[in-house]
Protein backbone atom coordinates (compact mmCIF):
# COMPACT_ATOMS: atom_id res chain seq x y z
CA UNK A 1 0.00 0.00 0.00
CA UNK A 2 1.32 3.43 -0.83
CA UNK A 3 -1.97 5.87 -0.99
CA UNK A 4 -3.05 7.65 1.91
CA UNK A 5 -6.76 6.07 2.91
CA UNK A 6 -9.44 7.78 5.24
CA UNK A 7 -11.57 5.36 6.52
CA UNK A 8 -15.09 6.35 8.04
CA UNK A 9 -16.34 4.27 11.44
CA UNK A 10 -18.33 2.19 8.66
CA UNK A 11 -16.48 1.10 5.18
CA UNK A 12 -17.53 -1.55 2.12
CA UNK A 13 -14.32 -4.17 2.51
CA UNK A 14 -13.87 -6.80 0.67
CA UNK A 15 -12.12 -10.62 1.40
CA UNK A 16 -11.52 -11.85 -2.24
CA UNK A 17 -9.62 -15.29 -0.52
CA UNK A 18 -12.26 -15.88 1.04
CA UNK A 19 -14.84 -15.58 -1.72
CA UNK A 20 -16.01 -12.35 -0.10
CA UNK A 21 -16.27 -9.64 -2.36
CA UNK A 22 -18.40 -7.34 -0.88
CA UNK A 23 -19.53 -6.81 3.00
CA UNK A 24 -19.80 -3.78 4.88
CA UNK A 25 -17.24 -3.45 8.04
CA UNK A 26 -17.34 -1.34 11.33
CA UNK A 27 -14.07 0.27 11.78
CA UNK A 28 -13.04 0.05 15.50
CA UNK A 29 -9.78 0.85 16.71
CA UNK A 30 -10.69 0.28 20.52
CA UNK A 31 -10.52 -3.23 19.09
CA UNK A 32 -7.16 -4.80 18.81
CA UNK A 33 -8.01 -7.56 16.02
CA UNK A 34 -10.66 -7.65 13.05
CA UNK A 35 -13.20 -10.58 13.55
CA UNK A 36 -15.79 -11.90 10.77
CA UNK A 37 -18.86 -13.14 11.28
CA UNK A 38 -18.72 -17.06 11.35
CA UNK A 39 -21.31 -20.25 11.72
CA UNK A 40 -20.74 -24.05 11.65
CA UNK A 41 -17.31 -23.79 12.14
CA UNK A 42 -15.52 -26.98 11.26
CA UNK A 43 -11.36 -27.75 12.05
CA UNK A 44 -10.08 -29.78 9.44
CA UNK A 45 -7.06 -30.75 8.37
CA UNK A 46 -3.59 -32.29 10.14
CA UNK A 47 -1.22 -30.60 12.58
CA UNK A 48 1.39 -29.98 10.14
CA UNK A 49 -1.98 -28.10 7.78
CA UNK A 50 -4.61 -27.13 9.89
CA UNK A 51 -7.42 -25.64 8.18
CA UNK A 52 -10.85 -24.18 9.38
CA UNK A 53 -14.64 -24.04 7.14
CA UNK A 54 -16.86 -21.64 8.09
CA UNK A 55 -20.33 -20.40 6.94
CA UNK A 56 -20.92 -16.89 6.17
CA UNK A 57 -24.02 -14.54 5.97
CA UNK A 58 -22.87 -11.83 4.46
CA UNK A 59 -25.51 -9.45 4.35
CA UNK A 60 -26.99 -8.75 7.89
CA UNK A 61 -30.75 -8.00 5.98
CA UNK A 62 -30.60 -12.09 4.05
CA UNK A 63 -29.79 -14.30 5.83
CA UNK A 64 -30.26 -17.03 2.65
CA UNK A 65 -27.51 -16.12 0.98
CA UNK A 66 -24.58 -18.14 2.46
CA UNK A 67 -20.67 -18.56 1.60
CA UNK A 68 -18.77 -21.24 2.31
CA UNK A 69 -15.14 -20.37 3.64
CA UNK A 70 -12.22 -21.56 4.36
CA UNK A 71 -8.90 -21.11 5.55
CA UNK A 72 -5.31 -21.98 6.77
CA UNK A 73 -5.42 -21.57 10.77
CA UNK A 74 -2.48 -19.16 11.76
CA UNK A 75 -3.75 -19.94 15.53
CA UNK A 76 -6.43 -19.84 18.24
CA UNK A 77 -6.61 -16.87 20.39
CA UNK A 78 -8.66 -15.55 23.88
CA UNK A 79 -10.91 -12.56 22.65
CA UNK A 80 -12.77 -10.79 25.31
CA UNK A 81 -16.42 -9.65 24.06
CA UNK A 82 -17.72 -5.63 25.01
CA UNK A 83 -19.92 -7.49 26.88
CA UNK A 84 -16.77 -9.32 28.98
CA UNK A 85 -17.52 -12.74 28.02
CA UNK A 86 -14.02 -14.73 27.07
CA UNK A 87 -14.26 -16.77 24.08
CA UNK A 88 -11.46 -19.22 22.30
CA UNK A 89 -11.37 -18.49 18.68
CA UNK A 90 -10.23 -19.22 15.21
CA UNK A 91 -7.11 -17.07 13.73
CA UNK A 92 -7.00 -16.83 10.07
CA UNK A 93 -4.82 -14.31 7.65
CA UNK A 94 -6.91 -12.96 4.52
CA UNK A 95 -5.82 -10.45 1.98
CA UNK A 96 -8.21 -7.49 2.80
CA UNK A 97 -9.18 -5.06 0.31
CA UNK A 98 -10.66 -1.63 0.37
CA UNK A 99 -11.12 0.58 -3.12
CA UNK A 100 -8.62 -1.37 -5.19
CA UNK A 101 -5.68 -1.60 -2.42
CA UNK A 102 -5.27 -5.03 -0.96
CA UNK A 103 -2.83 -5.93 2.68
CA UNK A 104 -3.42 -9.12 4.93
CA UNK A 105 -4.77 -9.17 7.62
CA UNK A 106 -5.39 -11.37 10.96
CA UNK A 107 -9.29 -12.17 11.76
CA UNK A 108 -10.75 -14.20 14.39
CA UNK A 109 -14.09 -15.86 13.69
CA UNK A 110 -16.70 -15.99 15.94
CA UNK A 111 -20.59 -15.62 15.84
CA UNK A 112 -21.62 -11.98 15.23
CA UNK A 113 -25.51 -12.57 14.27
CA UNK A 114 -26.46 -10.50 16.46
CA UNK A 115 -24.46 -7.74 15.63
CA UNK A 116 -25.18 -5.22 12.96
CA UNK A 117 -21.67 -5.52 10.88
CA UNK A 118 -20.56 -9.08 9.64
CA UNK A 119 -16.88 -7.70 10.12
CA UNK A 120 -15.25 -5.43 12.46
CA UNK A 121 -12.31 -3.77 11.45
CA UNK A 122 -9.58 -4.23 14.49
CA UNK A 123 -6.55 -1.67 14.85
CA UNK A 124 -4.00 -4.38 13.59
CA UNK A 125 -5.48 -4.03 10.37
CA UNK A 126 -5.26 -0.11 9.74
CA UNK A 127 -1.89 0.57 8.48
CA UNK A 128 0.32 3.78 8.74
CA UNK A 129 -1.11 5.47 5.68
CA UNK A 130 -5.04 5.03 7.06
CA UNK A 131 -6.95 8.42 8.45
CA UNK A 132 -9.83 7.60 10.78
CA UNK A 133 -13.04 9.67 10.37
CA UNK A 134 -14.98 8.82 13.28
CA UNK A 135 -17.74 11.19 12.09
CA UNK A 136 -17.79 10.29 8.77
CA UNK A 137 -19.11 6.89 7.16
CA UNK A 138 -18.38 5.09 3.61
CA UNK A 139 -15.56 7.38 2.83
CA UNK A 140 -14.50 4.97 -0.03
CA UNK A 141 -16.68 3.18 -2.73
CA UNK A 142 -19.92 1.40 -2.29
CA UNK A 143 -19.82 -2.13 -3.45
CA UNK A 144 -23.13 -4.37 -3.64
CA UNK A 145 -24.52 -7.16 -1.92
CA UNK A 146 -26.05 -7.92 -5.50
CA UNK A 147 -22.81 -9.64 -6.58
CA UNK A 148 -22.86 -12.90 -4.74
CA UNK A 149 -26.03 -13.23 -7.23
CA UNK A 150 -23.94 -13.61 -10.22
CA UNK A 151 -22.62 -17.28 -10.78
CA UNK A 152 -19.97 -16.71 -12.98
CA UNK A 153 -16.71 -19.54 -12.65
CA UNK A 154 -14.41 -16.90 -13.72
CA UNK A 155 -11.94 -15.16 -11.07
CA UNK A 156 -13.33 -17.64 -8.36
CA UNK A 157 -11.63 -17.50 -5.48
CA UNK A 158 -9.27 -20.37 -4.79
CA UNK A 159 -10.44 -21.76 -1.12
CA UNK A 160 -8.62 -25.17 0.70
CA UNK A 161 -11.19 -28.12 -0.01
CA UNK A 162 -11.83 -30.93 2.17
CA UNK A 163 -11.98 -33.75 -0.75
CA UNK A 164 -12.58 -37.37 -0.33
CA UNK A 165 -11.67 -40.23 -2.94
CA UNK A 166 -14.44 -43.11 -2.88
CA UNK A 167 -12.54 -46.61 -3.66
CA UNK A 168 -11.29 -49.83 -2.56
CA UNK A 169 -7.68 -49.44 -3.69
CA UNK A 170 -6.47 -46.41 -1.69
CA UNK A 171 -2.80 -46.52 -2.50
CA UNK A 172 -2.94 -47.03 -6.41
CA UNK A 173 -1.74 -45.10 -9.00
CA UNK A 174 -4.29 -43.15 -9.97
CA UNK A 175 -5.31 -42.17 -6.42
CA UNK A 176 -2.01 -41.33 -5.30
CA UNK A 177 -1.12 -38.92 -8.47
CA UNK A 178 -4.75 -37.06 -7.01
CA UNK A 179 -3.56 -36.94 -3.71
CA UNK A 180 -0.11 -35.04 -4.69
CA UNK A 181 -1.96 -33.17 -6.73
CA UNK A 182 -4.96 -31.73 -4.17
CA UNK A 183 -2.07 -31.18 -1.61
CA UNK A 184 0.31 -29.14 -3.77
CA UNK A 185 -2.40 -26.62 -3.78
CA UNK A 186 -3.70 -26.32 -0.43
CA UNK A 187 -6.47 -28.75 -0.17
CA UNK A 188 -6.89 -31.66 2.48
CA UNK A 189 -7.87 -34.84 0.64
CA UNK A 190 -8.34 -38.51 1.83
CA UNK A 191 -9.47 -41.77 0.74
CA UNK A 192 -12.86 -43.53 2.19
CA UNK A 193 -13.17 -47.10 1.43
CA UNK A 194 -16.51 -47.95 -0.15
CA UNK A 195 -17.19 -50.93 1.39
CA UNK A 196 -16.62 -49.95 5.29
CA UNK A 197 -19.23 -46.72 4.62
CA UNK A 198 -23.48 -47.17 5.44
CA UNK A 199 -25.63 -44.53 5.40
CA UNK A 200 -28.44 -43.23 7.51
CA UNK A 201 -31.60 -42.43 5.05
CA UNK A 202 -33.75 -39.79 6.38
CA UNK A 203 -35.19 -36.59 4.87
CA UNK A 204 -33.64 -34.21 7.76
CA UNK A 205 -30.14 -35.54 7.97
CA UNK A 206 -28.42 -37.69 6.07
CA UNK A 207 -25.25 -38.97 6.63
CA UNK A 208 -22.65 -41.54 5.67
CA UNK A 209 -21.16 -43.21 8.71
CA UNK A 210 -17.72 -44.95 8.56
CA UNK A 211 -16.01 -46.98 11.45
CA UNK A 212 -18.26 -45.76 13.75
CA UNK A 213 -18.81 -42.18 13.41
CA UNK A 214 -20.47 -40.26 11.03
CA UNK A 215 -18.12 -38.22 8.47
CA UNK A 216 -17.44 -34.89 8.83
CA UNK A 217 -18.67 -32.85 5.92
CA UNK A 218 -16.42 -32.72 2.20
CA UNK A 219 -16.53 -30.02 0.17
CA UNK A 220 -15.98 -32.61 -2.95
CA UNK A 221 -16.08 -36.41 -3.58
CA UNK A 222 -14.32 -38.14 -6.43
CA UNK A 223 -15.87 -41.47 -7.32
CA UNK A 224 -13.50 -44.22 -8.03
CA UNK A 225 -15.64 -46.75 -7.29
CA UNK A 226 -14.69 -50.45 -8.83
CA UNK A 227 -17.18 -52.70 -10.95
CA UNK A 228 -17.59 -54.87 -8.10
CA UNK A 229 -18.87 -52.28 -5.97
CA UNK A 230 -20.95 -50.33 -8.65
CA UNK A 231 -24.46 -50.87 -6.69
CA UNK A 232 -23.74 -50.29 -3.35
CA UNK A 233 -20.90 -47.36 -4.51
CA UNK A 234 -23.53 -45.45 -6.52
CA UNK A 235 -25.75 -45.41 -3.17
CA UNK A 236 -23.03 -44.22 -0.98
CA UNK A 237 -22.39 -41.65 -3.78
CA UNK A 238 -25.86 -40.07 -3.72
CA UNK A 239 -26.12 -40.37 -0.22
CA UNK A 240 -23.32 -37.88 -0.71
CA UNK A 241 -25.17 -36.04 -3.22
CA UNK A 242 -28.52 -35.85 -0.92
CA UNK A 243 -25.79 -33.97 1.78
CA UNK A 244 -25.32 -31.46 -1.12
CA UNK A 245 -21.62 -32.62 -1.74
CA UNK A 246 -20.38 -31.61 -4.78
CA UNK A 247 -19.50 -35.40 -6.92
CA UNK A 248 -16.85 -35.31 -9.53
CA UNK A 249 -19.48 -37.80 -11.31
CA UNK A 250 -22.58 -38.21 -10.23
CA UNK A 251 -24.42 -41.50 -9.15
CA UNK A 252 -26.54 -41.90 -12.55
CA UNK A 253 -24.28 -40.73 -14.79
CA UNK A 254 -22.61 -43.55 -13.55
CA UNK A 255 -24.67 -46.47 -13.61
CA UNK A 256 -25.48 -45.22 -17.23
CA UNK A 257 -21.99 -45.64 -18.13
CA UNK A 258 -21.40 -48.41 -16.63
CA UNK A 259 -24.52 -50.29 -18.17
CA UNK A 260 -23.21 -51.43 -21.29
CA UNK A 261 -26.43 -52.06 -22.81
CA UNK A 262 -28.00 -48.62 -21.28
CA UNK A 263 -24.58 -46.77 -22.61
CA UNK A 264 -25.07 -48.43 -25.97
CA UNK A 265 -28.57 -47.36 -26.97
CA UNK A 266 -28.17 -44.16 -25.02
CA UNK A 267 -24.66 -43.49 -27.29
CA UNK A 268 -26.77 -44.83 -30.65
CA UNK A 269 -29.92 -42.70 -30.54
CA UNK A 270 -27.81 -39.63 -30.24
CA UNK A 271 -26.21 -40.83 -33.41
CA UNK A 272 -22.49 -41.41 -31.88
CA UNK A 273 -20.52 -43.90 -34.28
CA UNK A 274 -20.33 -47.64 -32.33
CA UNK A 275 -19.49 -51.02 -34.01
CA UNK A 276 -22.67 -53.34 -35.22
CA UNK A 277 -24.05 -54.39 -31.38
CA UNK A 278 -26.82 -56.83 -30.52
CA UNK A 279 -27.16 -58.27 -27.39
CA UNK A 280 -28.65 -61.19 -26.04
CA UNK A 281 -29.39 -63.20 -22.66
CA UNK A 282 -31.03 -66.68 -23.59
CA UNK A 283 -32.44 -66.20 -27.42
CA UNK A 284 -31.47 -69.76 -29.27
CA UNK A 285 -31.43 -68.22 -32.74
CA UNK A 286 -27.38 -67.91 -32.56
CA UNK A 287 -26.96 -67.23 -36.07
CA UNK A 288 -29.80 -63.99 -36.01
CA UNK A 289 -27.75 -62.87 -32.88
CA UNK A 290 -24.15 -63.25 -35.17
CA UNK A 291 -25.95 -61.49 -38.22
CA UNK A 292 -26.85 -58.53 -36.78
CA UNK A 293 -23.30 -57.98 -35.28
CA UNK A 294 -22.56 -58.04 -38.84
CA UNK A 295 -21.05 -61.53 -39.55
CA UNK A 296 -18.17 -63.15 -38.30
CA UNK A 297 -15.55 -62.09 -37.05
CA UNK A 298 -17.48 -60.66 -34.36
CA UNK A 299 -16.34 -59.84 -30.33
CA UNK A 300 -18.18 -61.77 -27.79
CA UNK A 301 -18.26 -59.18 -24.37
CA UNK A 302 -19.95 -59.84 -20.94
CA UNK A 303 -22.22 -57.38 -20.50
CA UNK A 304 -19.95 -57.35 -16.69
CA UNK A 305 -16.89 -57.19 -18.24
CA UNK A 306 -14.02 -54.76 -17.44
CA UNK A 307 -10.16 -54.14 -18.25
CA UNK A 308 -10.51 -56.35 -21.04
CA UNK A 309 -11.96 -59.60 -19.15
CA UNK A 310 -14.70 -61.37 -20.14
CA UNK A 311 -14.31 -60.65 -23.83
CA UNK A 312 -13.38 -63.05 -26.71
CA UNK A 313 -12.85 -62.68 -30.16
CA UNK A 314 -14.18 -65.19 -32.73
CA UNK A 315 -12.70 -65.28 -36.06
CA UNK A 316 -14.77 -67.79 -38.17
CA UNK A 317 -18.27 -68.47 -38.31
CA UNK A 318 -18.09 -71.44 -36.50
CA UNK A 319 -16.31 -70.31 -33.58
CA UNK A 320 -18.27 -67.22 -32.79
CA UNK A 321 -22.10 -69.93 -32.95
CA UNK A 322 -19.78 -71.57 -30.59
CA UNK A 323 -19.07 -68.59 -28.04
CA UNK A 324 -22.59 -67.51 -28.22
CA UNK A 325 -24.16 -70.56 -27.27
CA UNK A 326 -21.51 -70.99 -24.47
CA UNK A 327 -22.13 -67.45 -23.53
CA UNK A 328 -25.91 -68.19 -23.23
CA UNK A 329 -24.81 -71.50 -21.57
CA UNK A 330 -23.71 -69.23 -18.70
CA UNK A 331 -27.16 -67.44 -18.25
CA UNK A 332 -25.54 -64.25 -18.78
CA UNK A 333 -25.84 -60.93 -20.49
CA UNK A 334 -23.79 -60.64 -23.50
CA UNK A 335 -22.87 -58.16 -26.31
CA UNK A 336 -22.09 -59.29 -30.15
CA UNK A 337 -19.98 -56.79 -31.41
CA UNK A 338 -18.77 -56.35 -35.20
CA UNK A 339 -14.94 -56.69 -34.96
CA UNK A 340 -13.18 -53.80 -36.79
CA UNK A 341 -10.55 -55.21 -38.79
CA UNK A 342 -8.82 -51.94 -39.72
CA UNK A 343 -8.40 -51.19 -36.43
CA UNK A 344 -5.14 -53.24 -36.35
CA UNK A 345 -5.21 -54.14 -32.61
CA UNK A 346 -5.42 -50.50 -31.46
CA UNK A 347 -7.63 -48.38 -30.18
CA UNK A 348 -7.64 -44.99 -28.98
CA UNK A 349 -8.33 -43.58 -25.30
CA UNK A 350 -9.76 -39.61 -24.54
CA UNK A 351 -9.49 -38.38 -21.17
CA UNK A 352 -12.29 -36.05 -21.00
CA UNK A 353 -12.50 -33.46 -18.58
CA UNK A 354 -14.97 -30.67 -18.25
CA UNK A 355 -15.88 -31.02 -21.66
CA UNK A 356 -12.31 -31.14 -23.36
CA UNK A 357 -9.88 -33.22 -24.09
CA UNK A 358 -6.99 -33.26 -21.97
CA UNK A 359 -4.82 -36.28 -23.23
CA UNK A 360 -5.33 -38.85 -25.89
CA UNK A 361 -3.44 -42.00 -26.25
CA UNK A 362 -3.44 -44.82 -28.70
CA UNK A 363 -2.91 -48.54 -27.13
CA UNK A 364 -1.78 -51.03 -28.95
CA UNK A 365 -2.24 -54.78 -28.41
CA UNK A 366 0.51 -57.07 -27.63
CA UNK A 367 1.14 -59.61 -30.85
CA UNK A 368 -1.29 -61.76 -30.96
CA UNK A 369 -4.11 -60.39 -29.12
CA UNK A 370 -6.68 -58.05 -29.94
CA UNK A 371 -7.31 -56.49 -27.23
CA UNK A 372 -5.19 -53.24 -26.12
CA UNK A 373 -6.38 -52.65 -22.58
CA UNK A 374 -3.01 -51.92 -20.96
CA UNK A 375 -4.53 -54.47 -17.99
CA UNK A 376 -4.21 -57.53 -20.99
CA UNK A 377 -0.59 -56.03 -21.77
CA UNK A 378 -1.24 -53.25 -24.16
CA UNK A 379 1.19 -50.62 -24.83
CA UNK A 380 0.31 -46.61 -24.92
CA UNK A 381 2.11 -43.61 -27.06
CA UNK A 382 0.82 -40.33 -27.32
CA UNK A 383 -1.74 -39.66 -30.37
CA UNK A 384 -3.16 -36.97 -32.01
CA UNK A 385 -6.21 -37.09 -32.76
CA UNK A 386 -8.88 -35.91 -35.23
CA UNK A 387 -11.75 -33.30 -35.17
CA UNK A 388 -14.44 -35.53 -35.79
CA UNK A 389 -12.64 -37.85 -32.85
CA UNK A 390 -12.40 -34.77 -30.72
CA UNK A 391 -15.78 -34.39 -30.93
CA UNK A 392 -17.34 -37.83 -30.61
CA UNK A 393 -15.20 -37.93 -27.16
CA UNK A 394 -17.03 -35.14 -26.28
CA UNK A 395 -20.45 -35.49 -27.20
CA UNK A 396 -20.51 -39.02 -25.70
CA UNK A 397 -19.02 -38.02 -22.27
CA UNK A 398 -21.44 -34.95 -22.69
CA UNK A 399 -24.82 -36.99 -23.19
CA UNK A 400 -23.96 -39.39 -20.32
CA UNK A 401 -23.78 -36.23 -17.92
CA UNK A 402 -19.93 -37.05 -16.88
CA UNK A 403 -17.49 -34.65 -15.79
CA UNK A 404 -14.82 -37.07 -16.36
CA UNK A 405 -14.85 -40.06 -18.19
CA UNK A 406 -12.32 -42.09 -20.85
CA UNK A 407 -13.66 -42.67 -24.06
CA UNK A 408 -12.48 -45.73 -25.90
CA UNK A 409 -12.63 -45.82 -29.65
CA UNK A 410 -11.65 -47.60 -32.45
CA UNK A 411 -10.67 -45.94 -36.01
CA UNK A 412 -12.47 -47.55 -38.59
CA UNK A 413 -13.03 -46.04 -42.81
CA UNK A 414 -16.26 -44.94 -41.55
CA UNK A 415 -14.78 -42.77 -38.74
CA UNK A 416 -14.65 -43.46 -35.39
CA UNK A 417 -16.53 -46.03 -32.98
CA UNK A 418 -17.24 -45.52 -29.51
CA UNK A 419 -16.64 -49.04 -27.99
CA UNK A 420 -16.88 -47.70 -23.78
CA UNK A 421 -17.22 -44.81 -21.87
CA UNK A 422 -15.28 -45.36 -19.01
CA UNK A 423 -16.19 -43.14 -15.31
CA UNK A 424 -13.38 -43.96 -13.43
CA UNK A 425 -10.54 -43.79 -16.07
CA UNK A 426 -7.02 -44.73 -14.46
CA UNK A 427 -4.27 -42.29 -14.79
CA UNK A 428 -1.44 -44.06 -15.12
CA UNK A 429 -1.28 -44.95 -18.95
CA UNK A 430 -2.38 -41.82 -20.15
CA UNK A 431 -0.39 -39.65 -17.64
CA UNK A 432 3.21 -41.67 -18.58
CA UNK A 433 2.48 -41.47 -22.31
CA UNK A 434 0.94 -37.64 -22.60
CA UNK A 435 3.75 -36.54 -19.77
CA UNK A 436 0.76 -34.40 -18.87
CA UNK A 437 -0.28 -33.91 -15.60
CA UNK A 438 -3.78 -35.17 -15.43
CA UNK A 439 -4.22 -35.44 -12.05
CA UNK A 440 -4.02 -31.76 -10.97
CA UNK A 441 -6.34 -31.06 -14.32
CA UNK A 442 -9.10 -32.79 -12.19
CA UNK A 443 -8.40 -30.98 -8.83
CA UNK A 444 -8.71 -27.76 -10.46
CA UNK A 445 -11.75 -28.92 -12.21
CA UNK A 446 -13.43 -29.78 -9.01
CA UNK A 447 -12.20 -25.95 -7.98
CA UNK A 448 -13.91 -24.80 -10.12
CA UNK A 449 -16.93 -26.20 -9.87
CA UNK A 450 -17.55 -26.93 -5.64
CA UNK A 451 -20.45 -23.94 -4.70
CA UNK A 452 -19.30 -21.66 -2.46
CA UNK A 453 -22.16 -19.33 -2.61
CA UNK A 454 -25.30 -21.22 -1.58
CA UNK A 455 -29.24 -19.59 -1.25
CA UNK A 456 -31.01 -21.44 1.39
Amino acid sequence: MTENISLGWEEWVSLPKLGLPAIKAKVDTGARTSALHAVAVEPFGSERNPQVRFIMHPNPDDPHIEVVCSAKVIGRRMVVSSNGESESRFVIESPLSINGQTWPINITLTNRETMGYRMLLGRSSITDNMHIVPSSSFLQPELSFDVYKKKSRKNKPLRPLRIGILTQEPHNYSNRQMIKAAEARGHVIECIETSRCYMAINNHAPAVHYDGKALPRFDAIIPRIGTKMTFYGMAVVRQFEMMGVYCLNSASAIGASRDKLLAHQILAQNNLGMPNTAFAMSSRDTKGIIELAGGSPVVVKLLSSTQGKGVVLAETKKAAESLVDAFRGLDAHFLVQDFVKEASGTDIRCFVVDGKVVGSIKRSAQPGEFRSNLHQGGNAEKVKITSEERKAAVKAVKILKLNVAGVDMLRSDTGPKILEVNSSPGLQGIERATKKDIASIIIQSIEANVRSVIYV
